[in-house]
């Protein structure tokens, strides 16, 4: 029997998750009492039992103590009961906006503040995060990057990905993301913006990338940056992140950054290293240049 439990941080999205493991065929609860863990294992080993997948749902709204689910896995532990946790994470400024978004309280706020309720939940939670297999920061990963990261893992299989890796294009004119942990500028690239007849397509499309490929400063910037971001990984990893944002900006957006982001999302996407990788392109849209009627 393969069990899971799913734990983590309030609106991190653990209900998503469930739904997610009970689509692909996992028997799924929530908020079962502590209490009664070991004696759901115990039901569930038995010979005659029918169900090989089970995931159970577990935060700080279940009817128990921070250290009292620690005891019960020690108990699971004590009777080599095999087990994985998966622990949802979320950046506190993303749990703020989630439950500003949907009108809810966090569980440990009370009367005060939500940002108030997010820090004591994190204390408590810790010894849980430091047990768990799999810690999955969904600050930044849309639903169909969620179901793509629990399906490698619960279904295929896969390797665990320890490290999930953003490659972002943005415009400084529009300002730098916020969520950012790396930033470049490409700005001193030749800017395909002064070619006429490039000035309307962006870095997605061949005869932009051409052109700014062609330099020689491109090849050697993408050179040392890819070196850089591969030696910065695996010590990123061993010191625990588990998102990393790393943002490629020009003056729009829309040439230069899409190029070189696209360029980098490639190297790193064909290695072997043990992150998931995705691309996006903030401000590819904005200021259209569309031909006048």
């Amino acid at each position: 029997m393969r069990f899971v439990i799913v734990t983590g941080m309030s609106g991190a999205g653990k209900s998503s998750v469930l739904k997610m493991l009970e689509d692909v065929g996992y028997f799924c609860m929530d908020n079962l009492p502590v209490s009664l863990v070991p004696k759901l294992t115990e039901l569930l080993s038995m010979p005659n039992s029918s169900i090989d997948k089970v995931a159970l749902g577990m935060d700080i709204r279940s009817r128990y103590g921070a250290g009292d689910l620690g005891e019960a896995l020690d108990q699971l532990d004590e009777r080599n009961v095999a087990y994985e946790v998966l622990f949802l994470d979320a950046k506190d400024n993303v749990l703020i906006k989630r439950y500003k978004e949907t009108r809810r309280s966090h569980p440990l706020s009370g009367t005060g503040r939500v940002d108030q309720g997010i820090a004591e939940e994190r204390r408590l939670l810790v010894p849980l995060r430091n047990r768990a297999d799999y810690i999955l920061d969904t600050s930044r990963l849309l639903i169909r990057d969620l179901k793509r990261e629990i399906t490698s893992i619960f279904v295929e299989d896969k390797q665990y990905k320890n490290l999930y890796i953003t490659v972002l294009s943005f415009g400084f004119k529009y300002g730098i993301p916020s969520d950012a942990d790396l930033v470049f500028d490409v700005r001193f690239l030749p800017n395909p913006y002064y070619i006429e007849e490039l000035r309307p397509k962006n870095g997605n499309d061949k005869e932009v990338q051409d052109y700014v490929m062609q330099n020689e400063k491109t090849g050697q910037f993408l050179s040392k940056l890819t070196d850089m971001i591969s030696f910065l990984i695996p010590n990123y990893i061993a010191e625990g992140k588990t998102q990393l944002v790393i943002a490629i900006g020009c003056t729009g957006g829309k040439h230069r950054s899409v190029t070189i982001a696209n360029a980098l999302y490639g190297a790193l996407e064909q290695s072997e290293g043990d992150y998931g990788v995705k691309i996006e392109h903030r401000d590819i849209e904005k200021d259209a240049i569309t031909k006048a009627r």
